[in-house]
């Protein structure tokens, strides 16, 4: 397996706390470390200020890049609404993250989906070989 991908989706959130770039960034810039992650990039925020004929009225997309992986955000200040994935080619307390983003966002309710991703994939080189190799016919006994 790659690594395990949590996506939250979180309701009734506090719009203050939606619309704040700062405490955005702070989050992001600390929870890579309380979930052992380890930051390769500084948190990027981008305010979006959403289009008047359009449910987007507005909100923050961020990121922050991680050794293992990504982590983002995207909020919707009118529906008082988040979604956030966290995606990592190793494992994490996605309870700690969901709990952690819960009282960030002062959400009402959070809707949580964890995939393994990747179920496939070997972090093992030489044995994926092997276990390819061996599918497609190409070991043989000599």
């Amino acid at each position: 397996m790659f690594g395990p991908h949590l996506m939250l989706e979180l309701y009734n959130c506090d719009v203050r706390a939606l619309g704040s770039q700062k405490l955005i960034y702070d989050t992001l810039d600390k929870l890579p470390e309380m979930i052992g992650m380890h930051k390769i990039s500084a948190p990027q925020i981008m305010p979006y200020q959403g289009k008047p004929d359009s449910f987007d009225k507005g909100g923050i997309s961020a990121f922050v890049l991680i050794a293992e992986s990504h982590i983002t955000i995207h909020t919707f200040l009118e529906q008082r609404y988040a979604t956030i994935d966290i995606f990592s080619c190793k494992d994490f307390d996605h309870e700690k993250a969901t709990a952690h983003f819960k009282r960030v966002f002062r959400a009402g309710k959070v809707e949580k989906n964890l995939l393994n991703r990747g179920k496939e994939f070997s972090k093992n080189v030489a044995k994926a070989s092997l276990v390819v190799q061996k599918e497609r016919g190409g070991l043989k006994k000599l």
